[in-house]
């Protein structure tokens, strides 16, 4: 490992033992920061992929009645019917916190029509009654998974910059220091026996 170059003074090992004691501890919290951060994602992700195989369950339902609706019903007539919302949908979105990283938090606020349906029922089948139903229901929850995977991209992103200070810290730095403080101590070592042979030379020619 390549060592600093520094002049190999005391002044110099001094503030190299700081370096040293402020790296290993910074070492260390970050190193605990990632542990709680993976096992924060460990949650998240399998929130994630329940409410993912709900939705995609629920929504495959969804499609499925809605093609019955438009199979049975004229095209203009389904088209018409289908173009008109049936709820009105605000999402306040505000920023979240899961160990230090600014995650989404969505609130979903949605008003429906008295009846609940955006057409009337003479104009429409049953079969559409259901999966217009089923969308309006199934929407909440396609927030929530939206919130949740974005939560679970950012917390992936932020691991992995961790996982390189860390990585930085023990593999690059931490040594780097060690060697550089033996290397200091070394030298410091030597100019002191070098000092001490001289005394004696200049004690024996007295």
């Amino acid at each position: 490992m390549a060592r600093l170059n520094v002049n190999p003074t005391r002044m110099e090992l001094k503030k190299l033992k700081v370096r040293l004691s402020t790296a290993t501890r910074g070492h260390k919290l970050l190193k605990d920061k990632s542990d709680e951060m993976i096992r924060q994602f460990s949650i998240i992700i399998k929130e994630n992929k329940r409410l993912r195989d709900e939705v995609e369950k629920e929504l495959s339902e969804t499609l499925r009645q809605f093609s019955i609706a438009r199979s049975v019903t004229p095209a203009y007539s389904a088209e018409a019917a289908f173009a008109m919302p049936s709820v009105s949908v605000t999402v306040d979105c505000k920023v979240g916190s899961v160990m230090g990283v600014e995650v989404p938090s969505m609130d979903l606020r949605s008003q429906k029509r008295s009846d609940g349906l955006p057409y009337a029922y003479s104009e429409i089948t049953s079969e559409a009654d259901y999966s217009v139903t089923k969308a309006s229901q199934l929407l909440p929850k396609m927030v929530k998974l939206a919130e949740v995977e974005k939560t679970v991209r950012l917390l992936a992103e932020e691991i992995e910059r961790n996982k390189r200070r860390v990585n930085a810290l023990e593999y690059i730095m931490i040594p780097q220091l060690h060697e550089t403080i033996k290397y200091i101590k070394s030298k410091l070592d030597e100019n002191e026996r070098a000092a001490v042979v001289r005394l004696m030379k200049v004690k024996n020619k007295q």
